[in-house]
């Protein structure tokens, strides 16, 4: 079981990000981004519903709830959004799997909590990885000035993230489970897009594009709520370190599907940037080397159960 839910987020949340470039173009960012969280706001709050488990949030728990909708559920998006016009979606995901950079940051800043030794290390990995894949990007003097802006763009979304990630934080330690946050989050989220795009004079109008469609569907349902829901079931049975590998695997998958679909062309560099930033992401989420050991040691006295 633990198993099927691992390989089911690493492979949807991999594959939205080219759903993302499927639903460029037809209208504004802003609109896109609305109607995927208005539909996966339904989805959750049904699929709550039917369960029994509706999401009552208490009014305190609110200024959580909204604080998700404006960093996770809608400036997050339209960041990552607008990044995919400049630079291929696989190097977004990419650009996203460092969030445990962002998060190590800003406990400093927000908490007083010092990252160790091994932050350090994986995050200078991770930021030396990730020049190396955008060197081809940012060398080429044609797609220099986009490279720049997808890469600033994708880097605000993972800020933004990983903000949210401390609101939700802080949401739970204050006893508000992320299943009361979440659905109002994406709700807050949605009336702040809804009142964006009225201030920029955009039209709500659907796009009859079959790909755009499939994709908004994909990205609301898979993307926004089966996912979210086995990563959060599966970080309740194994631990959300163990968990967190999803984000330091699924950018590969994103970049396989990025090579055929959007014509990413890798390079030795590229090969190489991808290998280190990955190693990077590793060292901060793998447990230290004692924790590797002491099964081995209890073996060896003969108390390993």
């Amino acid at each position: 079981m633990n198993l099927m839910l691992y390989v089911s987020t690493v492979l949807i949340w991999g594959s939205t990000w080219i759903a993302i470039a499927w639903q460029l173009g037809p209208i504004p960012i802003e609109v896109s981004v609305l109607y995927r969280f208005a539909l996966a706001a339904l989805a959750l709050f049904a699929l709550l519903t039917v369960s029994g488990k509706f999401p009552r949030l208490p009014w305190a728990g609110q200024r959580y709830a909204a604080l998700l909708g404006a960093l996770l559920f809608s400036t997050n998006f339209l960041c990552f959004y607008h990044a995919t016009l400049y630079i291929p979606s696989g190097l977004s995901a990419v650009i996203f799997a460092s969030a445990s950079i962002f998060n190590g940051l800003n406990l400093w800043l927000f908490e007083g909590k010092r990252p160790g030794l091994r932050w350090l290390q994986g995050s200078l990995l991770g930021l030396f990885g990730t020049l190396l894949l955008f060197w081809p990007v940012l060398a080429d003097a044609q797609l220099g000035a986009n490279g720049w802006k997808g890469l600033l763009f994708a880097c605000a979304g993972t800020l933004c993230f990983s903000l949210g990630n401390l609101v939700s934080a802080r949401g739970q330690r204050q006893g508000y489970h992320v299943l009361q946050m979440v659905p109002w989050g994406m709700v807050y989220g949605v009336a702040l897009l809804l009142g964006w795009v009225t201030v920029l004079g955009q039209s709500l109008t659907l796009p009859t594009d079959p790909r755009y469609l499939a994709a908004m569907v994909y990205l609301a349902i898979f993307g926004s709520v089966i996912a979210f829901t086995a990563y959060l079931t599966l970080v309740g049975r194994i631990g959300a370190s163990k968990a967190a590998y999803a984000t330091v695997l699924f950018p590969l998958v994103a970049l396989t599907l990025s090579t055929f679909y959007e014509g990413f062309v890798w390079q030795t560099v590229s090969i190489v940037g991808v290998v280190v930033s990955l190693i990077g992401n590793l060292v901060i989420f793998a447990p230290p080397v004692k924790a590797w050991r002491w099964p081995l040691s209890r073996a060896a006295n003969g108390t390993c159960p």
